[in-house]
């Protein structure tokens, strides 16, 4: 329980410090999308993530009013992001928000590509790849729209990617991330189209960026790699740097893997029975990647991981 307090105390729906807004508005911030967005390490675990960052600062300012990132979920490709928009569940999560950001795309490409770490290697079907990203084009164009209905009142950035292999041979890396650019240039256009914020990332990483994802077997970046993210969101949010977060500001890590979020789930499922009490809603709510069982069952079938 501990373990999971302290995880929460990351993504609490409020950190007010004190600190003066300088914003007119508390923000509702709902974080949608894959792995990046609920915040996976590079170890198959869940933690502080760049929406979890994001909210860190957004709250050191009290400038946040509810964070949640349940809605985000391991592996999801941009149909299945989508799905997840129009579920029961994200109802009056998105009614409320004020501000989404949105990470999808990665799998629809990524789970294309056949990765050999110890060779240093990458190969994947030109044909499937086009196919797969003109299915996220037309994917992305109804989400967004869906969004745009959905959540009436909200800012939506949508998340570029970067190259999620630094530690394959050079020669390998041209095509891939030739790939990944054009998923990027995708994303972008759909999000202007819509009327909608594009969040470069994919300069803030480069192509030789290990000291971000230290898993030569593993495409999750380090919270290093995290803070890239969220203060490339933070740039555009601010119109400048001011909102940085520092090195010195990320939080402790805290992991936990998807069986231990099983477990809590259990457990407050059982404590919710027996006194209902807010506090277990509140928990429940951040913590509550539904599906997670589904997941793991699939990631034994397929230990590949991917976004």
């Amino acid at each position: 329980m501990k373990r999971l307090l302290s995880l929460v105390s990351i993504t609490v729906l409020s950190l007010t410090l004190g600190v003066s807004s300088a914003f007119a508005r508390t923000e509702n911030y709902v974080a949608l999308g894959d792995s990046l967005a609920a915040g996976q390490t590079p170890y198959q675990e869940i933690d502080a993530g760049y929406s979890d960052l994001i909210a860190m600062r957004l709250g050191k300012m009290g400038q946040l009013g509810h964070y949640t990132k349940e809605l985000a979920f391991p592996g999801f490709t941009t149909a299945e992001v989508l799905a997840r928009v129009k579920s029961a569940e994200a109802s009056a999560l998105l009614a409320q928000a004020t501000v989404i950001t949105i990470s999808a795309g990665a799998n629809d490409l990524l789970r294309l590509v056949q990765v050999n770490p110890s060779a240093g290697t990458l190969t994947f079907s030109q044909l499937q790849v086009d196919f797969a990203l003109n299915l996220a084009r037309k994917n992305m164009a109804e989400l967004l729209a869906e969004v745009k209905v959905r959540a009436p009142h909200a800012q939506v950035y949508v998340m570029g990617y970067y190259f999620a292999y630094p530690n394959v041979h050079a020669t390998q890396k041209v095509g891939t991330n030739a790939q990944l650019v054009k998923l990027n240039t995708i994303l972008q256009q759909q999000a202007e189209q819509a009327g909608m914020t594009y969040v470069h990332v994919y300069d803030a990483f480069g192509m030789q960026a290990t000291d971000y994802l230290p898993n030569v077997a593993d495409v999750h970046p380090n919270f290093e790699g995290y803070r890239q993210m969220a203060n490339a969101f933070l740039n555009v949010y601010s119109g400048s740097d001011r909102l940085a977060i520092s090195s010195a500001e990320l939080p402790k890590p805290n992991p936990m893997t998807f069986q231990e979020i099983l477990e809590q789930q259990a457990q407050f499922k059982e404590q919710a029975v027996e006194d209902n009490k807010e506090e277990v809603s509140i928990v429940r709510n951040i913590q509550g990647f539904i599906g997670y069982a589904a997941f793991i069952e699939k990631v034994r079938a397929n230990p590949r991981w991917q976004l």
